[in-house]
């Protein structure tokens, strides 16, 4: 797995090289900058996480911050460490987009544990952010091929009418089953989780379980007949379309 980096701002020297020299020996690529000016040259390396001092000379670490959201990094998160404790200087700071605020004097072992957390909930944000635009291209692709017919052979499934023939006989599915069918056949050979199916067929309705998926699909196989061998199940992955499946 790729190393994050990270950047501390500081005009601390000495407390830069001690956070360098912990967050390095915890995993990660750390530099360091002395001054908010020194801090924006180096934006341009891409850092997975910012660690800004409030009080630096000049540019202080809250106007960085808004130089940063406004014209570079808009999502990359940022850890204040500061001795200035007031509320309305960590609201000023969470304002300012802040994920976290840490306190002077503080506890190196503190910082690299806020600085993990930090850097696990952008990466679960991150994940879903990824996922959703995925659902939505599939979306968006599926909405792009409904008017066309699937052939396989003897086997045709019409998205705009909801039918499936084989060999010119109408074959009666349920809605599950249809959507199904026609959600793993429109691309073939990709794999979709049982969890994934549920999302995209079940949507939002309550109580559904992964064993629902096994049970639909066993009916849809019957259904199939000679075509039943096209829904493959990929042990410990969950089930694909191939177009040469037919028994």
């Amino acid at each position: 797995m790729e190393k994050k980096r990270i950047l501390v701002v500081d005009d601390e020297e000495d407390l830069c090289e001690i956070l360098r020299f912990n967050l390095n020996s915890a995993g990660y690529l750390t530099d360091v900058a002395f001054s908010a000016e020194e801090a924006f040259a180096k934006l341009k390396n891409n850092y997975d996480l910012l660690l800004l001092d409030v009080m630096l000379g000049g540019i202080t670490g809250f106007k960085l911050a808004e130089l940063i959201r406004e014209e570079y990094h808009d999502n990359v998160p940022i850890i204040f460490i500061t001795a200035r404790d007031s509320v309305d200087d960590k609201l000023k700071g969470f304002n300012t987009g802040a994920d976290d605020y840490i306190l002077k004097p503080f506890s190196v072992k503190e910082v690299v544990a806020r600085v993990q957390a930090v850097l696990s909930r952008t990466e679960f944000r991150k994940r879903s952010e990824t996922e959703r635009i995925e659902k939505e291209k599939n979306l968006e692709k599926a909405k792009k091929s409904e008017n066309e017919l699937l052939v396989f052979s003897d086997m045709v499934i019409n998205s705009e009418t909801k039918q499936l023939s084989i060999h010119g006989r109408n074959i009666k599915l349920t809605k599950k089953e249809f959507e199904i069918l026609y959600m793993l056949a429109v691309e073939p050979q990709k794999i979709f989780s049982r969890a994934h199916i549920l999302d995209l067929v079940w949507k939002n309705e309550a109580y559904v379980l992964d064993r629902t998926v096994d049970v639909h699909i066993a009916r849809l196989r019957k259904k199939l007949g000679e075509y039943s061998g096209c829904i493959v199940n990929r042990s410990g992955y969950g089930y694909c379309f191939e177009t040469n499946g037919k028994n």
